[in-house]
């Protein structure tokens, strides 16, 4: 009894600290959040002591109560917060450990594919974001942050940084100073379009340039012919001078 009224109180502390909009214990007793991690605790105990039926059912009551689904079986540590909570699944045998974040939407599931433990273990100080998916049997390190919608299906290594479908790691992080050493650059599709747009602008601007440098030798070559001509002089010859440079011109560019 004394240990589980310790696990409220650390759940209620643990909202209060992370969640501004909480200003009040009274005020946390509503999060449904708070009451499906309460729930749990009760029926993880009742699933160790081998009665499935009921459990099982006061699960059911909690995801239509809460909209949140945690496995009986599941495993989950300490202080764990779950933020909004509406959609979240944690599987039979996942695990979560000491002081956990998620947001709404968070799938600790399996693949299909495992028998056994299939499902995903999570260490301390994790924060997984808004409808995240870790998929299997696989290790999230602790201290590792994963990033909203990615869709993790292998290992993400402690103070590491996950992100997209399916995801990869873009980040790491010093737990000592904090200090973030990129991994991989994120795609940045709009700054590709600008640079490939300058590019363009820069080489029709030179293409201007030779246009108009070509242009004025041009009017300067017939200017010329007409200075050069006499009262006298057959003015097909001119012509001729002029198609000639023409074509000289055009094969120039």
């Amino acid at each position: 009894m004394r240990h589980w009224w310790r696990s409220v109180r650390e759940d209620i502390q643990t909202i209060l600290h992370n969640d501004p909009a909480a200003r009040s214990i009274f005020e946390v007793l509503l999060y449904p959040g708070f009451q499906a991690v309460q729930i749990h605790r009760l029926t993880h105990w009742l699933w160790n002591q081998k009665l499935p039926f009921i459990p099982r059912l006061l699960s059911q009551l909690t995801r239509f109560l809460t909209g949140i689904e945690i496995h009986p079986g599941a495993t989950i540590g300490r202080r764990l917060f779950i933020d909004h909570g509406m959609g979240i699944v944690v599987g039979e045998t996942a695990v979560i450990g000491d002081d956990v974040v998620m947001y709404q939407g968070v799938t600790l599931g399996g693949t299909g594919k495992e028998i056994g433990k299939r499902h995903p273990t999570i260490g301390n100080h994790v924060v997984i974001g808004v409808g995240a998916k870790v998929l299997g049997a696989i290790t999230i390190g602790e201290g590792a942050r994963i990033g909203g919608g990615a869709v993790v299906v292998k290992p993400v290594p402690a103070y590491s940084t996950a992100i997209g479908v399916p995801a990869r790691v873009v980040a790491t992080r010093d737990p000592q100073t904090g200090q973030t050493n990129r991994v991989e650059m994120l795609p940045d599709p709009e700054g590709a379009m600008l640079r490939s747009l300058h590019e363009s602008v820069q080489s029709l601007n030179q293409r201007v340039i030779e246009l108009e440098s070509a242009m004025g030798s041009q009017a300067y070559h017939i200017a010329a012919l007409s200075a050069q001509r006499t009262p006298g002089d057959d003015p097909f010859d001119c012509l001729e001078d002029l198609q000639s440079y023409e074509m000289h011109y055009a094969d120039g560019i």
